[in-house]
């Protein structure tokens, strides 16, 4: 019985310190600016620790018909501790991108350094800053849409609280700080007890509502970081639409620079 008690003890006063912790970040006496960018730091501090992993995709480009393409791909994050990840992106099939290879560094502060290799051509192509919001090998996804969401890209603004389906949210604008971005703002939801983005809407230069992207099917993995099994991107102005179907996720496999190296882009496999 006693130790029951204790249990019980334990499981309330964590409890607790939980609750109390979701009233720091989210604490009435903050600015609706505070308050928005204490949700993304905390979004951060959860996610940060997992060293890299590696997943395998399948990217389905649907157009405004209903017409759908499918790509096979694999993809490779190493996390840095003074700055944003690194990532891999290997596209293996069909037969017509196999082998494109697209190589992202991402910074806290100033461009993120990205490369393509293109077999057809034979050659690395360094994507300008000025083309960051073009579209991802043809996908809805644009090339800042597959960089790590880095705290220091953005400020923030809480908007309010939401339920969207049967969950508690933070809904949070937030404007990008690069004048390049091809947004003028996003808003995300943010779930509330998990800290994890659930939905993004983009909207363009002009100011309308240009994408939504809904992230599903949540896992957890090493016991603490979460990882959706579906991303979909729809394009509200043309009628197309991406989904990214994520699976075999491994954690921890002993990446480090040697393998995110944009000379060897063009022998990645």
């Amino acid at each position: 019985m006693r130790t029951q008690r204790t249990l019980k003890s334990w499981i309330m006063v964590t409890l607790a310190l939980m609750l109390l912790n979701v009233n720091r970040v989210v604490a009435q006496d903050k600015t609706p600016e505070e308050r928005g960018l204490a949700i993304a730091v905390e979004v951060d501090n959860r996610d940060t620790g997992f060293g890299d992993f590696s997943a395998n995709l399948q990217m389905v480009l649907r157009n405004s018909h209903g017409d759908e393409t499918t790509r096979d791909l694999r993809s490779r994050t190493l996390e840095l501790e003074v700055d944003g990840d690194k990532a891999l992106v290997i596209f293996d099939s069909p037969g017509d991108v196999r082998g494109t290879a697209f190589l992202s560094f991402t910074h806290k502060e100033g461009n993120d350094d990205q490369w393509l290799y293109l077999p057809a051509l034979k050659r690395v192509k360094r994507i300008a800053s000025s083309n960051k919001s073009g579209p991802f090998v043809g996908s809805e996804f644009a090339y800042e849409d597959i960089s790590s969401q880095e705290v220091e890209k953005y400020t923030y603004r809480y908007l309010r609280d939401e339920v969207t389906d049967g969950r508690n949210h933070f809904v949070v604008e937030r404007y990008p700080v690069d004048p390049k971005s091809g947004y003028t703002k996003q808003i995300v939801w943010v779930d509330a007890e998990h800290y994890r983005a659930s939905k993004l809407e983009f909207y363009d230069r002009g100011g309308k509502l240009l994408k939504t992207l809904t992230m599903s099917g949540y896992n957890q993995h090493l016991d603490r970081y979460w990882r959706a099994d579906r991303w979909e991107m729809v394009n509200h102005q043309t009628g197309k639409s991406t989904v990214l179907l994520w699976s075999e996720y491994e954690f921890q496999n002993g990446y480090d620079d040697r393998d995110f190296n944009k000379n060897a882009l063009a022998k990645v496999r």
